[in-house]
This record gives C-alpha cells, structure tokens and sequence, in this order.
C-alpha cells in the first residue's frame, strides 16, 4: 500500500494533486463530474477587489501541444466570491481551498487578501504576482524582487494562514524572486504560471488574440517548468508547489523529483474535465512501477 500524502506549509494533502487556479472555476461546476473531495486541494479561480469582465475576445488560441489564454481575470470580485460562491462550495467540497488573489496596487493584494484569509473554507493563499493577460498590476510585480517582496511583507501583515507566491516563467532569475519573497514572508512558492506568447492569422494578418499577446500552456512548457522548479527549490527553503504542462501522474513524480512538494495541474483540466481526477487515480499504480512507498520520500530526489 503506497502513500500519497504529503505536507503543504503544515497542511496535510491526502495526495499533491491540485487543480491550478483559472482551470477550475470555484469547484462546484466540477462537483457535477465527479467527487472533487479525491483531490489534495485546488486553487479557485483568481480573485480581485473589483469584478472584472476580463479582455476582450477572442481570448483562447490553439497552439501545437497547447494553447494561448488571455481571459484577464474575469471574475464577480471578492465580496461575491464570499457571499455567493464559497457557500456554494462548502456543499460539494470538504476540505480548505486555496484562494488566489490577484491585484493592480499593493492596497489591492492587501485588500483582498484580508478578506479572503478570513473564510473557514480558505487554507492557503496564493498570491497571484504573475498574470501575464492583464494591463497593469499582475506580473509587473512578478518581474522585480523589490515590488514582489513589497507585496508579500503587506499581505504577511494581513493573515497568519499561508501565503504561496506564484510566480512568473517571464524573467531572467526566477530563484532571485523566489528568494525575495521567502525573506519577506513567504511560506511558499508556486510556480510557473504561463509564458506569454502570440498567434497571427494568415488571413487578417493580425493577432488571433485581441489582447495581441496570450498566457502559454500545456504539455509544451513541462520542460521550461521543471527546470525552474528544481532551481528554485533548490535556493529557498520553504515549500515550492510545481506546475506547468502536468498531465500524468508521471509528471507528478518528476515534478516532484525536481523539488516540489505538491503540483498544480492546468491546461489538462481544460482538454479533460476528468483530467486532476485520472491523474489521482493512477498515482498508486505509477509509484509501485517505480518503487515508491512514499510520495514525501521522494521530493527533491533529483538534487
């Protein structure tokens, strides 16, 4: 009998599956599907202090072994998201949830933060530095360690639950940034979110996406991702959770080899509604294959 739990920040997943945030909507839409109570956890859909409509459309390009997404955070605000959708949870999933935030100013994170770190539901926070779709705010603080460490040492002021920073691919040192936001707080890192990229039409002969450029993701940037994992796992001593183009529970181990303690699963949800679950499923067939008792064993293995 294998085991496939494994600590988050000091919460015990019951296995490191987690739907990444934008992939998954609030959980509810999914609980039609199946059972999401059979997943470690899973980021809901990026929040901000205000609603957003998000870009304008198209906003999804088809790329080889992936796609370009420039949604722009279209979500009801944070006060909905509270009232309306975290109710509506609580009757399908049974475990705490981890709340993405998004912001344009540092008020923003701290605002919304807050608010969010007071929900029973929420167990960690992930503070989203690094959207690439939206104009302003988003990745901007990704890309600079002194505004990603001014965001986290202002919202480390607002809760004692965890705070995951995500972070962007779109830099030169990643584990730099990483650094930056573990002195300033952080109790964890995730990463990556996706790569900025672009389609032409042929025929218009402009930008598929009305955003002109999109988020990248899927299979194609594992190797980017994994990369990047094992080198910031390597400099920071706080937990790392690993994603990017994860769509197999053997992605899950070598992610986790590389030095996460758990991983996000994305663009897969959006191909496969049952895409988090199958991976769930077929963990404990995968690491009998390759002689793995305990998922915790092997975190950081490849170091």
């Amino acid at each position: 009998m294998v085991d496939t739990k494994v600590d988050l920040c000091g919460i015990t997943l019951d296995n490191p599956v987690i739907p990444a945030s934008g992939t998954f909507g609030y959980g509810y839409e999914f609980a039609e599907l199946y059972d999401i109570n059979c997943l470690g956890t899973f980021s809901f859909k990026g929040t901000t202090r205000d609603p957003r409509f998000g870009n304008e459309t198209p906003r999804i390009a088809e790329c080889p072994s992936g796609m370009l997404n420039a949604v722009g955070l279209q979500n009801p605000g944070v006060d909905k998201v509270i009232t309306e959708e975290l109710p509506k949870l609580a009757e399908v999933f049974h475990k705490p949830v981890m709340a993405n935030v998004s912001g344009f100013s540092v008020e923003d994170y701290v605002y919304t933060t807050e608010l969010l770190a007071a929900q029973e539901q929420v167990g960690w926070l992930e503070i989203n530095i690094s959207c690439p779709n939206v104009h302003g705010g988003g990745m901007s603080f990704g890309t600079d360690p002194c505004m990603a460490a001014d965001v986290v040492s202002a919202v480390r002021k607002t809760t004692d639950k965890p705070l995951i920073i995500k972070l962007s691919p779109n830099v030169t040192d990643i584990a730099g940034i990483a650094r930056s936001c573990e002195a300033a707080g952080a109790d964890g890192i995730s990463l990556i979110n996706t790569l900025m990229g672009m389609r032409i039409s042929l025929s218009s002969r402009k930008p598929v996406l009305a955003n002109t450029t999109g988020g990248y993701s899927g299979p194609a940037v594992f190797p980017v991702a994994l990369r990047m994992v094992y080198q910031v796992s390597k400099a920071v001593s706080i937990p790392v959770v690993g994603m990017g183009g994860i769509s197999s529970a053997e992605d899950v181990l070598e992610m986790m080899m590389a030095g996460a303690a758990a991983v996000e699963v994305g663009a897969a949800n959006l191909t496969d509604p049952f895409a988090s679950r199958d991976i769930v499923n077929d963990l404990p067939r995968v690491m009998e294959k390759y002689g793995i008792s305990r998922l915790s064993d092997i975190i950081g293995a490849s170091h």
